[in-house]
C-alpha cells in the first residue's frame, strides 16, 4: 500500500461516482460486465476469491476510518494487491444501492463459467433455479447450496439476475464460494446434464415420491449390503441436479417432464406449502447427507 496520504473522493456528483451507481441497474452491468458488492462480509469473500482470480475485484471504496476499525481488511487488501479508494460517507451513499451503506463497497467483474467446464468436474450436486424471480429467494437458495456443499448453482433464463444488488447481498458472500451460472437455456442444461449420467430431480409438492421415504430407503440399503434402490425411485446419493421452480407457479409442465423424478417434501403440520427457499434447503441437505 502507498505510504502517501490518500486522496479522498468527496464529490457525490462526480462522473466516476455516477458510473459506479449505474451498476445497480441491469443496463449498467451489461455495459461494463461489472457489479456492486456491498458490506464487510460480502467484500471480504470477494477479496478472498480475488486471491485465486486476480481479475475479479476491480476497485474497493471505503469511508475514512473503516480500515482502522476492520483491521483484517488491511491484510486482505495487501494480499490482493488492491489499493482502496477513500471516500466520504456522502459519496459512498451515492454509489451504493442500500440506504445505509456499511462503510465499504467493491466493484467486481462478472464471472460466468461455461456449463461444459462445470459438468467436466463430475459434479455430485447442483441447484437449478427455474424462473426464480425474487432476489432474496435466489440468494437463499445459493447460500443453502453453498452450505450443503453443492458443486454449482445454475439460474435458467427467466430467473432474476444474480448480480442484482439485492440478490448479491442476500448471498452474504456465498456467491464467491462456488460456480454460479446465470441465464442458462433450460433445455441445453438438461441435455448436457443427461450426458454426464446425473439424475434430474424436480422439487414438486404434488409428486408421488416423498423425500422422507427416499431417505429411509437409503438407510435400509446401508444396513443391507448388496441391496439396491427400489426400481423406479431416485437415489439421493447419486449425482443430482435439483430443479426449484418459480415462487408463484412452481415448475411448469415442461420443466417437470424434463426431470427423471419428481419429489415432494412432506408436510406434517397444517401449512399448505413451503416457500422455495426453505424447500430447496431441505432437498439439498437430503442429497448432501446421503452423498456423504
Amino acid at each position: 500500500m502507498s505510504s502517501f496520504p490518500p486522496e479522498v473522493m468527496s464529490n457525490p456528483r462526480a462522473e466516476r461516482v455516477k458510473a459506479i451507481a449505474r451498476l445497480a441497474k441491469s443496463k449498467g452491468r451489461e455495459a461494463t460486465g461489472e457489479y456492486l458488492v456491498e458490506g464487510p462480509q460480502a467484500v471480504r469473500e470477494a477479496l478472498k476469491a480475488h486471491l485465486e482470480d486476480d481479475n475479479l475485484v476491480q476497485n474497493v471504496y471505503v469511508v475514512g476510518g473503516f480500515l482502522e476499525s476492520h483491521e483484517e481488511f488491511e491484510t486482505l487488501l495487501e494480499d490482493a494487491k488492491i489499493q482502496p479508494r477513500i471516500v466520504t460517507g456522502e459519496v459512498l451513499h451515492a454509489m451504493a444501492d442500500t440506504q445505509t451503506p456499511q462503510g465499504i463497497l467493491a466493484v467486481v467483474a462478472m464471472s460466468q463459467p461455461q456449463l461444459s467446464e462445470v459438468l467436466d468436474t463430475k459434479p455430485k450436486l447442483i441447484a437449478v433455479l427455474c424462473r426464480i424471480q425474487d432476489p432474496g429467494n435466489a440468494g437463499t437458495i445459493l447460500r443453502a447450496a453453498d452450505a450443503a456443499g453443492a458443486d454449482a448453482v445454475i439460474l435458467t433464463k427467466g430467473s432474476v439476475d444474480i448480480y442484482n444488488p439485492k440478490a448479491v447481498r442476500s448471498t452474504v458472500g456465498s456467491l464467491f464460494h462456488l460456480p454460479v451460472l446465470n441465464n442458462v437455456e433450460f433445455d441445453h442444461l438438461i441435455a448436457a446434464a443427461k450426458t454426464t449420467g446425473s439424475q434430474v430431480l424436480a422439487a414438486d409438492g404434488y409428486a408421488a415420491h416423498n423425500l422422507d421415504t427416499l431417505q429411509d430407503a437409503a438407510v435400509l440399503r446401508a444396513n443391507q449390503p448388496g441391496t439396491e434402490a427400489p426400481e423406479g425411485q431416485p437415489v439421493l446419493e447419486a449425482p443430482t441436479l435439483w430443479l426449484f421452480g418459480n415462487e408463484g407457479q412452481g415448475l411448469d409442465e415442461h420443466e417437470k417432464q424434463a426431470a427423471d423424478y419428481r419429489v415432494a417434501v412432506p408436510l406434517y403440520g397444517v401449512a399448505e406449502s413451503l416457500n422455495v427457499g426453505t424447500a430447496s434447503t431441505v432437498c439439498l441437505y437430503a442429497s448432501a447427507r446421503a452423498q456423504r
